[in-house]
């Protein structure tokens, strides 16, 4: 190698994209998706939800301070985290359900990286015009007009980004205080500096990264394939109807008139023409291109469509492919549905039969038992008692065994003890065996401590819940 020669760059500088206008079903069904998920995210933390005067009434709340999370009617503790866990595997599963039914759905049409790029790209082509006049834009030299445009849009992007990263952080206070807070320089800062942080990604990925996130960002699309099979839908080209390719007229050509309308509007600039591709996220907007151009030419629609690779081979050897509803139902997607829904039923049962009163139970073992002067055996214990109810509770404590207990609690005259709203009470209890009895000659003995509400009007009210430990005595090692 001479010293002139320069070794080959690994690196390719992106080329902007620069989707151009279209109009069908699959960008009217974008933007229908667009602005329900947008307004959802935007307009749930001001939605109230009265729940008493001792809790938060905002209906979607992630109240750090508190360690709680609430949903509407439903209010989640750190303990019951498995609900959230239960969501996220739902979310998974799902996410495996539409691929494998319908390919990368969730990519073309709902993630939040393809939602704020759409609005994004809205905003620029409102500011700049269509294709043409953005490529040309983009092309010329910094001038009066470059800038004006581009100051514009840039402004317009950062407020999108800014109410967006705004919006996040509600979700984990009172909406309006906290709004108020920000407005007059009063809130934390970390509230400011995930407000920032938020503005400053959805700024540079929605502007300016856009299809580089989803090709070299995220992960999904080198996951997907382990979904997808031979039945699955996804976006293609009908090459045995559209090859070979020539201009409208030409003898011996194929339905496609190589006008490149699908490439023009590809939100990732790929050519579907060319086959399956890691870029492609189906999100359908090549599909609505081709059949506005198959209509103008007098040529039949969905030269460019969702099919599947059986269909595939059918329509090649001039066969009708299968119904859409024989590749959504199918062993792989029935698996998923069935494990999916299931996992659902089992949270929702889960939080019908769950308690409002929670108790958790800790043997104090050091030492292990005490042997008092009149030959009695005493176990101390710790209890957090945890009341969910919005309104303080008085709970009832007392204790199964093989033989009576004494129960006495630290600090209070009685064996009830109460509980504040939305909180977890410590309370130490003692327990004595008189000599004689269970724990005097056993080594352990096992017990069960009962929680009674008392706290209800009628005894058919009363919640009950119980914890199992352990009686030590004069024989333990």
């Amino acid at each position: 190698m001479s010293q002139t020669d320069q070794p080959e760059s690994l690196y390719a500088a992106r080329e902007p994209v620069f989707p151009r206008r279209v109009k069908g079903e699959f960008r009217t069904l974008k933007w229908w998706i667009m602005f329900i998920t947008l307004g959802i995210y935007y307009a749930t933390p001001w939605i109230r939800w009265d729940r008493g005067a001792n809790l938060p009434d905002q209906a979607v709340l992630i109240d750090l301070g508190g360690r709680r999370f609430f949903f509407f009617m439903i209010e989640i503790w750190p303990h019951e985290f498995y609900f959230v866990a239960g969501l996220l595997i739902m979310a998974g599963l799902g996410l495996f359900l539409f691929t494998s039914a319908a390919g990368r759905v969730w990519c073309g049409y709902a993630c939040p990286q393809t939602v704020w790029t759409d609005l994004f790209i809205l905003v620029e082509r409102f500011v700049e015009g269509d294709r043409n006049a953005r490529l040309r834009l983009h092309r010329q030299p910094w001038n009066a007009e470059k800038i004006r445009k581009s100051a514009v849009k840039w402004a317009a992007w950062l407020a999108i980004a800014l109410a967006t990263g705004g919006a996040w952080v509600f979700y984990f206070a009172d909406a309006p205080t906290l709004f108020y807070k920000l407005v007059t320089f009063e809130a934390p800062m970390v509230a400011y500096g995930t407000v920032a942080v938020l503005t400053l990604t959805t700024f540079a990925f929605g502007g300016f990264a856009r299809e580089q996130i989803c090709i070299y960002a995220c992960p999904w699309p080198r996951i997907q394939a382990a979904m997808m099979d031979e039945d699955t839908l996804t976006i293609a080209y009908r090459e045995w109807r559209g090859e070979p390719r020539g201009k409208l007229g030409t003898e011996g050509a194929g339905d496609c008139i190589d006008c490149k309308a699908c490439v023009n509007v590809c939100p990732m600039g790929i050519d579907i023409r060319n086959g399956q591709q890691l870029a492609c996220i189906t999100c359908g907007l090549c599909i609505d291109a081709c059949n506005d151009m198959m209509d103008k030419v007098g040529k039949p629609r969905h030269l460019i469509g969702y099919m599947a690779l059986t269909d595939e081979i059918r329509e090649k050897a001039g066969e009708a492919p299968k119904s859409v509803w024989k590749h959504v139902f199918r062993p792989r997607t029935i698996l998923y549905f069935t494990l999916w829904s299931g996992i659902g039923v089992a949270l929702i049962v889960a939080l019908f039969l769950r308690s409002t009163i929670d108790v958790n139970v800790t043997p104090i073992r050091n030492p292990l038992y005490v042997q008092l002067s009149d030959g009695s055996v005493r176990n101390d214990y710790v209890l957090r008692l945890r009341n969910k109810h919005g309104e303080p509770r008085e709970f009832f404590i007392t204790v199964k065994s093989p033989a009576p207990l004494i129960v006495a609690l630290e600090g209070e005259q009685g064996l009830s003890v109460v509980v504040p709203a939305n909180e977890t009470k410590t309370q130490k209890v003692y327990l004595t065996a008189p000599k004689g009895t269970i724990g005097a000659t056993t080594e352990r003995t096992d017990i069960r401590f009962w929680i009674e509400d008392i706290s209800e009007q009628t005894p058919d009210s009363i919640e009950r819940v119980f914890k199992d430990s352990v009686f030590f005595g004069k024989g333990a090692k």
